[in-house]
């Protein structure tokens, strides 16, 4: 499998790089990067794309780079397939994935792990059972202190899980000016930032005399360079469509 890897100088764009190394059965042709590597790759790295041999692309860049939906535009030209790793994309970004899913296959994913793909679907299935019972729902999450966005894609991601599955709710981000009782219909979602912390994600189901909380937690990024390069073999040769982390593992 010959790979090009947009952002690859990043943490994710490392632990994908190791893994490829460690794979045997793949290889990174190409790798961009607006940075300069500091230690040696063992490929070519380039500001910008360019006319390659490849099976398939994988971004970690993030969305904040100039010319971002660049890449898509590269891959429907060649007909590569694209898995996009990357969160808190802007909404231009969503509707260009969706326009190069006409013509090539898209994956992405907030999240590329197995476990946090699990827990989605735990939160589909149970959310609504434990609200009407009266349970209230809280969300933490924790990441390091490098991390841009917060919430996180992942939370994102989740918590839209949750209130696709429940009547109208509010998400509450901070209740230090509110000075008053939680109301039943509100989602609190907190994020923490600090130190090293991977990432670490927990839904909080309080009820009137019991807790249920289900928490995932990434001991290494390894986890989801693990899952980015299944999702890279899985989308090769699909037709064209968006597809995701449910489609490869459920």
């Amino acid at each position: 499998m010959k790979i090009i890897l947009c952002g690859c100088l990043g943490r994710m764009g490392t632990a994908v790089t190791d893994l490829v190394l460690e794979a045997g059965d793949a290889e990174i042709v190409l790798g961009t990067d607006p940075l300069k590597p500091t230690i040696p790759r063992p490929y070519s790295v380039e500001k910008e794309l360019r006319d390659i041999t490849a099976d398939v692309l994988i971004s970690y860049m993030p969305p904040q780079a100039e010319n971002a939906t660049d890449m898509l535009d590269y891959c429907v030209a060649n007909s590569i397939p694209a898995v996009i790793c990357t969160t808190a994309l802007s909404q231009s970004f969503h509707t260009a994935m969706e326009a190069a899913s006409q013509k090539i296959p898209v994956f992405y994913s907030a999240n590329m792990s197995f476990g946090v793909t699990v827990l989605t679907k735990m939160l589909e299935d149970y959310s609504a059972l434990l609200y009407e019972n009266g349970f209230d729902i809280e969300l933490v999450e924790k990441h390091h202190n490098k991390k841009l966005d917060a919430p996180s894609g992942t939370a994102v991601s989740l918590l839209e899980t949750i209130q696709n599955t429940l009547p109208p709710t509010e998400i509450v981000t901070d209740r230090t000016p509110q000075k008053a009782e939680r109301n039943h219909n509100e989602i609190g979602v907190h994020a923490v930032r600090g130190g090293s912390i991977v990432g670490e994600h927990s839904v909080i189901f309080a009820g009137p005399h019991e807790t249920i909380e289900l928490t995932h937690s990434a001991i290494s990024r390894q986890v989801f360079a693990e899952g980015t390069l299944r999702a890279a073999r899985f989308v090769i040769g699909k037709p064209p469509d968006m597809y995701n982390m449910k489609d490869l593992i459920l």
